[in-house]
């Protein structure tokens, strides 16, 4: 076996894009040098004022953009080059370290900049000689190197520029200078003025940074100073705990470094304002309330429990929740036989699915902690899982026809609170799948919040899902209410074996889709297999033989038989998108694209395994009542498919404060995205677009 390690993608992307760059810098150098006027960021050194021998004089590097090109922060982030300076000054001359303005973000194919997509101005202190001779011009020289870059492609530009400095003792030309200098001290980060604190916890990094609560911030950012210390594409969560501003940061998963400072800017809001701090190891404070922008906004911790708890509630009438009904429905029918039976069974189908959706979002919380770009439902995701699920499905078919007889989840013929529990947590892992209302904000601020208080959101989701059954449990009325036990529950369960069979058949569907034709035919063949296996452990039952260890061997078999040859199968996923509506794969880069083009966009996330997203599809967007709208309107239309694990969408999703599918994001002209509901309508879809 080879011993080398395969680069991940993330990292190979990031390594290759670097490369790349490094190959036109050397291209550019070797065949011609860019001149300040041939550049695609137009570059231009100015001084500020005349200055006495000793004095300290301020440069500005003037740069200037051509429309759709942009140039780089000091750390330029996951790609990208800040400005090389080598200076030629008169003798005795220092210069000081360049400040740069408050940067922006620019997220292209999953790495994150640091970018400035307008006119900025870098300034540079200059220190003169106190022994440098008044009365004079000296000239200051400087070679500068840069890099220039679209959403397309990087050149590296280089300038020597020179500008003359008076130095001199007349008052009068002491008191000129240059008043665009105001406005371009007045673009950097102004200077913290208090110490901040962090914590390295994990894979994470938390800070605490002094600021009263009276600040106002809009979509906040910190933008690191040093490399590898933060994932710079990651979410950033903010919180406000007093006057205290809590950042939540995810460090890099390679060659990340244990700082002993952090140096970094803060951007407040949308309009360049910021501010430079140093921050050191020390005590941060826990808890806070989530900023504006990010999932938890507008809900406090009471408001996001009673949204899981309405979001568990509703998953019962979801379409995602559809075909395990019949499972439910027989475990109520029996709960009517004892008021004492009735409360066991509820009591321990709620454990169930308690336990099922608690123990589902540990694994979500741990796996994003370890750098897993997953979400909510990121189960259904993995192949493996599928089948699993399938061959589930297919055993509680073949027991529900009458095949062969097991104790299976909620079936026991005598009754029991064990297959109660099993019932609950069978129905919390297939019925989570798909975010109902009231679910996107509470699931979203799930991934952000303290772990306690993610968790205890995971519970009450749990808890909405079992309320209904909890409640026919304690409430005699509602018991009465069910049909009286007897030989109609034979031939009931003989019937709800076909919503399972279904249920069977749309899994392998979605084994289709996620693996492909190989795929999925092995599949089936290991599902027939298994049907042949109960069928004749059925057959030595009702002959009165043990069949226990004759069905285990061959679930053994096929176990073994599926581990080794379906990882091998798994085809690459299908390129395009099936629609009537022209959509176009999701990207950061097409959504920029088509944002630009002055036009409405229509951007959705959906997956094949999300019933509800399939439902809104058939019911509301592939219409032609929303074509001929969408059509009139110009309006363009992207999907994000989250069938298979997608760490850039995954990364867009959480940005949006939403933890799985459906998404519906619409973006009129010119303005942020608007959330659409997760229950759509053609005429809705149809009024945004008329609109």
């Amino acid at each position: 076996m080879d011993e080398r390690q395969v680069l991940p993608m993330p990292h190979y992307r990031r390594l290759m894009t670097l490369l790349w760059q490094a190959m036109l810098l050397l291209c550019a150098v070797a065949v011609q040098p860019a001149l300040a006027k041939d550049t695609n960021i137009r570059a231009e050194l100015v001084a500020e004022k005349a200055v006495q021998e000793g004095d300290t004089v301020m440069l500005a590097f003037v740069m200037k953009p051509t429309k759709g090109w942009h140039g780089y922060w000091q750390n330029p982030g996951d790609a990208g080059q800040g400005m090389r300076l080598k200076w030629d000054l008169p003798y005795g001359w220092t210069a000081g370290k360049p400040q740069y303005p408050t940067p922006e973000t620019l997220l292209i194919s999953g790495l994150m900049n640091h970018v400035y997509e307008h006119d900025y101005a870098v300034l540079v202190p200059v220190t003169i000689n106190p022994s440098h001779e008044p009365g004079g011009i000296a000239p200051v020289r400087v070679h500068a190197e840069w890099l220039a870059c679209t959403d397309q492609i990087c050149v590296p530009e280089e300038a020597d520029l020179k500008v003359n400095v008076m130095v001199t003792m007349d008052e009068r030309e002491l008191v000129a200078r240059d008043t665009r200098f105001d406005a371009w001290r007045a673009s950097l980060p102004a200077p913290l003025g208090a110490q901040a604190k962090f914590e390295l916890a994990g894979d994470t990094i938390r800070l605490g940074v002094p600021m009263p609560a009276s600040v106002a911030l809009d979509k906040p950012h910190l933008f690191a100073a040093e490399d590898h210390v933060v994932d710079y594409a990651a979410p950033q969560a903010f919180a406000r705990s007093g006057d205290w501003l809590l950042v939540t940061l995810k460090r890099p998963k390679f060659a990340r470094i244990d700082p002993a400072q952090i140096l970094a800017v803060l951007r407040l809001n949308g309009k360049g304002d910021g501010v430079e701090l140093s921050a050191i190891p020390g005590a941060v404070p826990t808890g806070g309330t989530p900023l504006k922008g990010d999932a938890a906004a507008d809900l406090s911790l009471p408001a996001l429990l009673l949204a899981a708890l309405a979001g568990g509630l509703l998953l019962n009438i979801m379409p995602c929740v559809f075909p395990i009904l019949s499972l439910k429905a027989l475990s109520l029918a029996r709960a009517g036989e004892s008021e004492a039976e009735a409360r066991r069974e509820g009591l321990a189908y709620t454990a169930g699915v308690v336990l099922a959706t608690s123990a589902l979002g540990a694994l979500l919380l741990v796996l994003r902690a370890a750098g897993q770009e997953v979400g909510w439902a990121f189960q259904l995701q993995e192949p493996g899982v599928v089948v699993v699920l399938l061959l589930l499905a297919v055993t509680i078919t073949a027991n529900l026809a009458g095949l062969f007889e097991f104790a299976i989840p909620g079936f026991a013929r005598a009754g029991s609170p064990q297959g109660a529990f099993a019932t609950g947590m069978l129905a919390a892992f297939v019925a989570t799948p798909c975010t109902g209302p009231f679910m996107a904000a509470a699931m979203g601020a799930a991934l952000l919040l303290p772990v306690a208080e993610g968790m205890a959101l995971f519970v009450a989701l749990g808890l909405g899902l079992a309320l209904p059954f909890l409640a026919v449990a304690y409430v005699p009325a509602l018991r009465r209410l069910l049909p009286r036990p007897g030989q109609w529950m034979v031939w009931f369960k003989k019937l709800m074996a076909v919503p399972m069979a279904l249920t069977a058949l749309a899994l392998l569907w979605l084994c289709w889709r996620l693996g492909g034709d190989w795929f999925a035919g092995l599949t089936a063949f290991l599902a027939f297999a298994l049907v042949i296996a109960l069928a004749a452990t059925g057959k030595r039952q009702r002959a009165g033989k043990s069949a226990g260890w004759v069905l285990a061997a061959i679930i053994v078999l096929i176990a073994l038989v599926g581990a080794e040859k379906l990882p091998k199968l798994v085809a690459p996923p299908a390129a395009g998108i099936e629609s009537i509506l022209d959509a176009k794969p999701f990207s950061e880069d097409a959504l920029a694209k088509a944002r630009a083009s002055g036009k409405p966009v229509f951007l959705y996330f959906t997956a094949d395994w999300c019933l509800t997203c399939k439902v809104n599809e058939k019911a509301a967007i592939e219409r032609e009542e929303t074509k001929a709208a969408f059509d009139k309107a110009g309006v363009q239309v992207l999907v994000g498919d989250w069938t298979r694990r997608d760490p850039a969408i995954t990364r867009f999703l959480t940005a949006q404060g939403a933890a799985g599918v459906p998404l519906y994001l619409w973006y009129a002209p010119g303005k942020d995205a608007e959330q659409l509901p997760q229950v759509l309508s053609a005429g809705l879809l149809a009024g945004k677009a008329g609109g």
